[in-house]
């Protein structure tokens, strides 16, 4: 069951996203052309919280998009929004969700209450990873570590500076965008881009 502080944040999401779509959570990084990740993105992997193992390798050819969630934030509606792509886009989209602690004691949850909060109060059935570190320290999940140097990916040193900050992976393992916190999964910005054919990141 959620707590009376989620209930209130479910409520409040709409106008926490109004709010703060003006901030520096709303901003879109765009790779400045197609750009070839130093460090192949399908040679990365990680844990989900079922404990199973997953191959990056097995996305080929789907977009992949990749966001830190967590159960107890203003942003934690976005959950829905991004079961609502997952569904509509099936196949050609894989959405991964990558639990973490990093801001203000958000997600204090173990990967099993996590995945129950998730399913019961917001439908999720997309994969989500085992709780980790998103943020740069020396802790920080590869994952991220990957998506936030360009020494890796290729243009992008963007780390998360909130919850549900978004990532965008285009069709051939190229990182094309970044999306903060308040931008919607169903925002013509994110949307637009997973309409697009092909692999551009234009």
């Amino acid at each position: 069951m959620p707590t009376f502080r989620q209930k209130l944040l479910k409520l409040a999401y709409p106008l926490i996203m109004k709010l703060s779509k003006s901030s520096s959570r709303g901003k879109v990084l765009t790779s400045p052309q197609p750009v070839s990740a130093p460090e192949p993105f399908y040679q990365l992997g990680s844990q989900l919280n079922t404990g199973n193992s997953l191959s990056f390798a097995d996305l080929k050819g789907k977009k992949v998009l990749l966001v830190n969630t967590a159960s107890n934030c203003g942003y934690t509606g976005q959950y829905a929004e991004l079961q609502q792509l997952s569904e509509e886009f099936g196949d050609g989209l894989v959405v991964l969700g990558f639990p973490a602690n990093d801001f203000a004691e958000q997600e204090k949850a173990d990967d099993q209450t996590i995945q129950q909060f998730c399913q019961v109060n917001f439908g999720v059935s997309f994969p989500l990873m085992q709780k980790s570190v998103v943020v740069k320290k020396p802790e920080q999940h590869p994952v991220y570590r990957w998506l936030s140097d360009p020494r890796r990916n290729g243009w992008n040193e963007q780390a998360p500076d909130w919850n549900f900050a978004k990532y965008l992976i285009s069709e051939d393992g190229r990182l094309t965008h970044y999306f903060g916190p308040a931008v919607s999964p169903l925002s013509e910005e994110v949307v637009s881009q997973l309409k697009s054919p092909g692999s551009r990141g234009a």
